[in-house]
């Protein structure tokens, strides 16, 4: 077979300088030797003896019907499939979905594999909800380090989750995916939330060790304090969202769903 491959194809057998030019030397039959199917058995191979056998001596040709090429992924015989999510899904959940029909789908034997971005994000898999969880035990330290309490953070980190959820709804309610960019609203929105609870909790616990008043007229007192400068702040990021929320245009998906994942806890 490896005096077949070299008539047929070729090999590369060695190079020549000349002219100041490196030339490469190649074997292979001529090609009136090697044009129709039929020029096969006219080839010739050297036995054991070192006498010319004619390849139509041991070998036979049919016509047969076979793909037009053949793809390989990890030298496994493949199908390559694309495609994008409907919409309202994200690739996440594209991803479960494949993962779920080839499951009960695909014969035994058989298997996926992923390509692309695609590969990194199935191998992540939900890293970034252990990035969020890591992000928040290490902003908790911080807290505790500046109110000298492991109980106040607490304050400051129970009010985002009502925050964050009211993004998905609006996210949900758009048909808009929670996507990068959501979570790049998500991250902003988190940063005003803590901010305003930050400074309640701060001018209350002021009025706590200062004025001597109790945890609840502390909170009262310290809500009502901070009220004006929130809403200052929570209308000037709302006016900062607006265009946004209403782009159109090349990138709109994009600028929306940031803009709409921050904007409704805001309203």
């Amino acid at each position: 077979m490896e005096n077949l491959n070299i008539l047929i194809g070729s090999t590369y057998e060695q190079g020549f300088i000349r002219f100041g030019r490196f030339f490469k030397v190649y074997t292979q039959a001529a090609p009136e030797y090697r044009g129709l199917p039929s020029d096969l058995q006219k080839l010739y191979v050297k036995n054991e003896s070192g006498e010319m056998v004619p390849y139509s001596a041991f070998m036979t040709m049919e016509k047969a019907l076979g793909p037009n090429e053949i793809t390989r992924y990890n030298l496994y015989n493949s199908a390559a499939i694309r495609g994008l999510p409907a919409p309202g899904y994200t690739s996440g959940d594209a991803i479960k979905a494949i993962k779920e029909v080839a499951k009960e789908q695909l014969p035994r034997g058989y298997d996926i594999g992923w390509e692309g971005l695609t590969y990194d994000e199935a191998s992540r898999g939900s890293e970034s909800i252990y990035i969020f969880a890591i992000v928040l035990i290490f902003v908790y330290f911080v807290l505790a380090a500046q109110y000298e309490s492991f109980l106040l953070p607490f304050a400051v980190i129970l009010s985002l989750p009502v925050g964050v959820f009211g993004s998905f709804i609006l996210l949900k309610g758009m048909g808009l995916a929670n996507d990068v960019y959501a979570q790049i609203g998500v991250i902003m929105l988190v940063g005003l939330l803590g901010k305003n609870a930050v400074l309640i909790v701060e001018f209350a616990v002021q009025k706590r060790k200062q004025g001597g008043a109790s945890i609840l007229e502390a909170a009262i007192e310290g809500s009502r304090a901070r009220f004006r400068p929130i809403l200052m702040t929570s209308f000037a990021f709302i006016a900062g969202l607006v265009p946004l929320v209403m782009a159109s245009g090349a990138g709109a998906i994009g600028n929306r769903t940031i803009g709409g994942s921050a904007w409704e806890v805001c309203l």
